[in-house]
C-alpha cells in the first residue's frame, strides 16, 4: 500500500471515530482497543500487512490523543534525533546518519497543531509574538520550535530524543569513549570535587558524558541541577533539586533564565551544582559559584577545543558583566575551572573523547594549561573509519591539593 493510500485510510478511520466514538468517556485504553477494532474491521477483505495495519491504528489513535507521525518516529529507538523543516520535509538521525523520511504530515495546521500540544504539556507558549521555544516531552527528548514568520519553510521542530536508560560510565568504556583506567581516574576527580567542565561541538555527546560523569557523584551529598529543558538523569543521589529555565509569556514577562536559577542555587545550600550548558552571561555566575566553595560543580560548553572553550568562557564572562577587565576574567576561570574535557564528533560520525586538560594557574597574561590525556589515531585509521585511543601524555597531575583533602594518595 502507497503513503497516499494510507493517509487516506488513515482520515477515513479517524473521521469514523471522532463522529461516533464519545471521545470525552473514553479512556486512552479504551480508545485505543476501539481504533484497533474499527481498523480491522475497515481493513477486511483487502491484504494489508499485519505491521501496516498497526502502524495505521496507531497513526489513527496518535492523530487524536497523541502526537501524530511523531508518535511513530519517536517510538522507534533507533532514531536519535528528529528534525522536521515544514509539515513536507522530515529528516531524522540513525546510527549517526541523516537521512530524509519518505512519510510527511497531513497540513501545515496539523503540525502547529501537534507543536501546540508539545509545547503546553510543559506549561510553556509559542506563537507569532513568541515564535522560538526550548521545552521538552513527556519522556524527557529536548524540544526546540521555531514558527513562522522567523522559519521560511514553515514550522520547524527539532527533537534531541532521550534514552530511556541513563548513561553510565560502563557504556562510554563500551562504546570506546574512553577506558576503564581513564573512567577510575575521573571517579577519583569527581569525587575528589573537582570542578569539570565539559566541552565540544554540537551533537559530541556533552550532556551524554556530563550525565555519566554526574553518577560518581556521592549519593549523600545536596545536588542542583539546572537546564534550559530538564533531561539530565542522575540516579543514587537522593538530595537532589532539579531546576528548568522558564521562556517569557506573550507580554513578555515571567522570564527565569539560567542566570537566575544559579543565583537561586546558591541559597538552597548546594553542595554541588551542575549546569547543563552555559552559554552566555550566566558563565559569571558559575565561575563565581565555583570561587565560593561550591567545589564539584559540573557543566558544558560549545567548543572547538580545550584552547576554543577558554576563549568562549572570556566571550560569555564579558556578556554577563561588560567592563570586567580581561586579567581579572583569566584569573576567574583559571581558580575556578579545573578540568576540561574535550569531546569532538569525527568524520566517521563515532563520538569521541579527544582530551583531558588540567586548568593550572593564571601566568603572565595567560591561562596555563597541562594535558593529562589526548586521543592518537592509530595507522589502521583510514577516510572512513577513525581508530585510535586516549593516550596518557608524560605530565603529572599538578594541583593534586583537593586528591590530598579527599584522602587520595595516588597518583592521577
Amino acid at each position: 500500500m502507497h503513503f497516499e493510500e494510507e493517509q487516506k485510510i488513515i482520515e477515513e478511520i479517524k473521521k469514523y471515530v471522532t463522529e461516533n466514538l464519545p471521545l470525552r468517556q473514553l479512556s486512552d485504553e479504551q480508545l485505543e482497543e476501539n481504533v484497533k477494532e474499527i481498523t480491522e474491521r475497515h481493513l477486511t477483505g483487502q491484504y494489508v500487512p499485519v505491521t501496516q495495519k498497526v502502524s495505521i491504528a496507531e497513526q489513527v489513535y496518535s492523530s487524536i490523543r497523541g502526537f501524530g507521525l511523531l508518535d511513530v518516529i519517536i517510538k522507534d529507538e533507533t532514531i536519535t534525533e528528529v528534525m522536521i523543516n515544514g509539515p513536507k520535509h522530515i529528516f531524522i538521525e540513525q546510527n549517526g546518519r541523516l537521512s530524509r523520511l519518505e512519510r510527511q504530515f497531513e497540513s501545515k495546521e496539523r503540525l502547529e497543531d501537534i507543536i501546540q500540544r508539545i509545547v503546553g504539556l510543559a506549561g510553556r507558549e509559542v506563537n507569532q509574538a513568541n515564535p522560538i521555544c526550548d521545552t521538552r516531552l513527556p519522556d524527557g527528548s529536548r524540544v526546540n520550535v521555531v514558527l513562522p514568520p522567523i522559519a521560511l519553510c514553515g514550522p520547524t521542530l527539532t527533537i534531541r530524543k532521550f534514552s530511556k536508560t541513563p548513561m553510565t560510565i560502563e557504556k562510554l568504556i563500551q562504546y570506546g569513549s574512553i577506558t576503564k583506567e581513564i573512567a577510575d581516574q575521573l571517579e577519583v576527580l569527581v569525587r575528589a570535587k573537582y570542578n569539570i567542565f565539559i566541552s565540544g561541538g554540537t551533537g559530541s555527546g556533552k550532556t551524554t558524558f556530563l550525565n555519566a560523569l554526574s553518577n560518581y557523584i556521592p549519593g549523600d551529598e545536596r545536588v542542583i541541577t539546572i537546564e534550559d529543558s530538564a533531561e539530565l538523569q542522575i540516579v543514587g543521589v537522593q538530595n537532589l533539586v532539579s531546576l528548568e529555565t522558564r521562556n517569557a509569556n506573550a507580554s513578555g514577562a515571567g522570564q527565569i533564565t539560567i542566570r537566575d536559577l544559579i543565583k537561586s542555587s546558591l541559597r538552597m545550600r548546594p553542595e554541588r551544582i551542575v549546569v547543563g550548558e552555559v552559554r552566555g552571561g550566566e558563565a559569571l555566575d558559575m565561575l563565581q559559584a565555583m570561587n565560593t566553595g561550591h567545589d564539584g560543580s559540573l557543566s558544558t560548553g560549545h567548543a572547538n577545543s580545550t584552547q576554543d572553550m577558554l576563549s568562549r568562557l572570556e566571550t560569555m564572562v564579558l556578556q554577563g558583566a561588560p567592563g570586567l577587565p580581561l586579567e581579572a576574567i583569566r584569573q576567574q576561570i583559571a581558580s575556578a575551572v579545573d578540568i576540561i574535557i574535550h569531546l569532538s564528533r569525527l568524520r566517521d560520525k563515532t563520538r569521541k573523547t579527544m582530551e583531558i586538560t588540567e586548568v593550572v594557574e593564571y601566568r603572565d597574561g595567560k591561562i596555563v594549561l597541562n594535558p593529562l590525556y589526548r586521543f592518537e589515531e592509530s595507522e589502521e585509521s583510514s577516510l572512513t573509519k577513525v581508530v585510535g585511543s586516549l593516550r596518557r601524555t608524560k605530565n603529572p597531575l599538578q594541583n593534586d591539593f583537593k586528591l590530598r583533602l579527599a584522602g587520595y594518595r595516588g597518583e592521577i
